[in-house]
């Protein structure tokens, strides 16, 4: 008896805790108390926030040096799609009141990870993170996704096709928008349209080398992004 009612209590509380954490799809609270806790930027400060899924992620924990040294702040959440960015893009960009925001997302949205997408569907997340930035007064990057063969977590989805093809719809928006288009793809791809064994393990996360050579890439656009009007 004690057993029985032991197992029905921890289904109880496993139920609850996998309750709330489904009804914060956006993951809301990951950086809730990290954002109360920011304070308001410096007149002169050029503060950039990264926006984006595991790789943004892993650019911290890999090469964390690179945004404690300047006044970057990381909001990488692995394993999300475009929809759950929009989302928590007030929060976790425009109320930290950069002066630029870099996007980086989409492979995930290829991948399934929150239900099928199509392309369209995919820039128009995009698309609309640009606008709502651009409407704050916030300059924009629009990163093209990695490169990325196929994923073992999600395979047989053709990334090595739609991805290319994703990264066209984005970067055609933004040259008739006048959003700097930084371009990771070019540098890291493979004939075939997979990332660089030198720069990944796995074929889609980057490793250390990956994200040393996205650095400067990333620190160019930002740049070039600060010296635009609008």
């Amino acid at each position: 008896m004690k057993n029985t009612v032991f197992t029905a209590s921890l289904l109880i509380c496993l139920f609850m805790a996998f309750n709330a954490s489904a009804q914060d799809w956006a993951n809301l609270n990951r950086f809730k108390k990290a954002n109360e806790k920011l304070e308001e930027p410096d007149k002169n400060e050029d503060r950039v926030v990264f926006m984006g899924n595991s790789i943004t992620q892993g650019w911290g924990n890999l090469m964390p040096e690179y945004f404690s040294d300047k006044a970057y702040i990381n909001r990488g959440i692995s394993g999300q799609t475009t929809p759950q960015m929009v989302l928590r893009f007030r929060q976790d960009v425009i109320n930290l009141k950069p002066k630029v925001v870099v996007i980086l997302a989409g492979t995930n949205d290829i991948a399934g990870n929150t239900g099928p997408a199509t392309l369209e569907e995919i820039a128009d997340n995009i698309k609309s993170m640009a606008e709502i930035a651009r409407a704050n007064n916030i300059k924009v990057v629009i990163s093209s996704t990695l490169p990325a063969f196929d994923y073992k977590w999600s395979p047989n989805k053709s990334p090595n096709t739609k991805i290319p093809a994703l990264n066209a719809i984005l970067k055609a928006y933004a040259k008739e928008m006048k959003i700097v288009y930084l371009d990771y793809f070019s540098a890291m791809a493979t004939p075939e349209n997979g990332l660089k064994k030198i720069h990944s393990k796995d074929g889609v996360h980057p490793n250390l080398l990956g994200y040393q050579l996205m650095a400067p890439l990333a620190d160019k656009a930002i740049a070039k992004a600060l010296k635009r009007k609008k």
